[in-house]
């Protein structure tokens, strides 16, 4: 089997999917799959096992339900803040929440998860969509603007003045996965998208002022920061790429079908001219500069992952053969450099010369991108990725 078939792509689900058994819902994960009990639990990490478990769940992987309610009656439970609403940012190693900032990523991721736990027929996953819903509705959307808040302090007292990109980028995915309401919000934020896309030569800013204004330079003193590096992120390049695609798929008869579609094509190709080989090695670069310069040469598994499934998503919606050479391309370097064969999952960082490292990401602290990026390609183009699945199921037609 060549990688990226579909029994490739079964299998790889299955391995991916063993890795990380035995952890507490939303702990870090180190290099075997164990948890790192000394460091906080993340929501965000718990939110995309709730997420990923459900995915397992419609794919007919074993054990992955038990998993998925663990994960669900963690997010119920202490991840949720039942004082003020909402869910906390993290738990300390012993339990307790961190007075933190509340912010939308993990928040969306919720909303994603709990969506994903409806489809998958997961007891209780209702009420959390509900609950997630309301919270993202109240206190993140910004109807004026048509975009979402980024963070608000700990007692929903004041919100932060930055505005990002990132937040709302995984806002997009829950609100696709959530019902036809959120999709009209979901193509407001696209909208922002494509306009700035072509403002910025199909390079997209990811820190703005309260205003919406972008700060291309924020962001210049820590410039490999996870969540907020500076300059152009290629991942979110092809990320954005896959979701303006699966907006124009829950939309039916699309308002804007020639711009989603030559949006989804421009940050596609930018990402794959500016990132890939942009320093003479295999691999994406984490980011680069306004001009397409690299700035952090580290490879994230991430960044592969939303090539894979941009790439696989834009044939299928194409039907164009260069995209499915770079598909089986990015699998061919997954698979000999990315995918841990000997411990598990996907390395989450190698260096610039596909070396494992650990500079920006240790461990593998989750299974988010993987597992999306095994099973896009193998269904339908739609709304989210557990409509993909349902649908291909059933056998509706790609």
């Amino acid at each position: 089997m060549r990688p990226g078939d579909d029994d490739w792509l079964a299998a790889e689900l299955d391995r991916l999917l063993s890795f990380g058994t035995s952890a507490r819902p939303g702990e870090w994960l180190d290099d075997d799959g164990r948890g790192e009990p000394a460091r906080p639990r993340e929501t965000w990490l718990a939110a995309r096992s709730l997420h990923v478990r459900s995915l397992g769940v419609l794919a007919g992987v074993p054990g992955s339900r038990p998993l998925a309610e663990a994960a669900l009656a963690a997010l119920a439970g202490p991840f949720h803040d039942a004082e003020h609403d909402g869910w906390h940012a993290r738990l300390a190693p012993d339990g307790t929440p961190e007075v933190i900032d509340k912010g939308c990523y993990e928040h969306a991721f919720v909303l994603l998860a709990a969506g994903t736990a409806v489809r998958a027929g997961l007891p209780d996953a209702a009420a959390l969509r509900s609950a997630a819903e309301a919270v993202l509705e109240e206190r993140f959307w910004d109807d004026a603007a048509g975009m979402c808040l980024d963070s608000w302090s700990p007692d929903w007292s004041t919100p932060s003045s930055y505005r990002g990109l990132n937040g709302n980028m995984h806002a997009v995915e829950a609100m696709l996965a959530t019902g036809e309401r959120w999709t009209t919000r979901a193509h407001r934020v696209c909208a922002r998208v494509i306009e700035t896309a072509g403002a910025f030569e199909w390079r997209l800013p990811e820190h703005y002022d309260e205003d919406w204004q972008p700060l291309p330079e924020s962001g210049r003193e820590r410039p490999d920061d996870p969540f907020k590096p500076y300059g152009a992120t290629v991942g979110h390049g092809l990320e954005w790429s896959r979701l303006l695609l699966d907006l124009e798929a829950a939309e039916g008869e699309a308002r804007l079908p020639a711009e989603l579609l030559a949006t989804s094509r421009g940050l596609y190709a930018t990402a794959v001219r500016d990132g890939w080989e942009a320093d003479g090695q295999p691999g994406f670069v984490y980011t680069t500069d306004w001009s397409g310069r690299p700035i952090v040469r580290q490879r994230m598994h991430w960044v592969v992952a939303e090539a894979i499934a941009a790439a696989a998503t834009l044939h299928r919606r194409t039907n164009e053969s260069s995209y499915d050479a770079d598909y089986h391309r990015w699998w061919d370097y997954a698979d000999r450099y990315v995918l841990d064969h000997a411990r598990g999952s996907w390395h989450h960082e190698l260096d610039t010369t596909n070396r494992p490292s650990g500079s920006v990401w240790s461990g593998k602290p989750d299974l988010y991108h993987a597992v999306q990026a095994t099973l896009i390609p193998r269904f339908p183009v739609n709304a989210s990725v557990a409509d993909a699945v349902l649908a291909g199921r059933s056998g509706e037609p790609g």
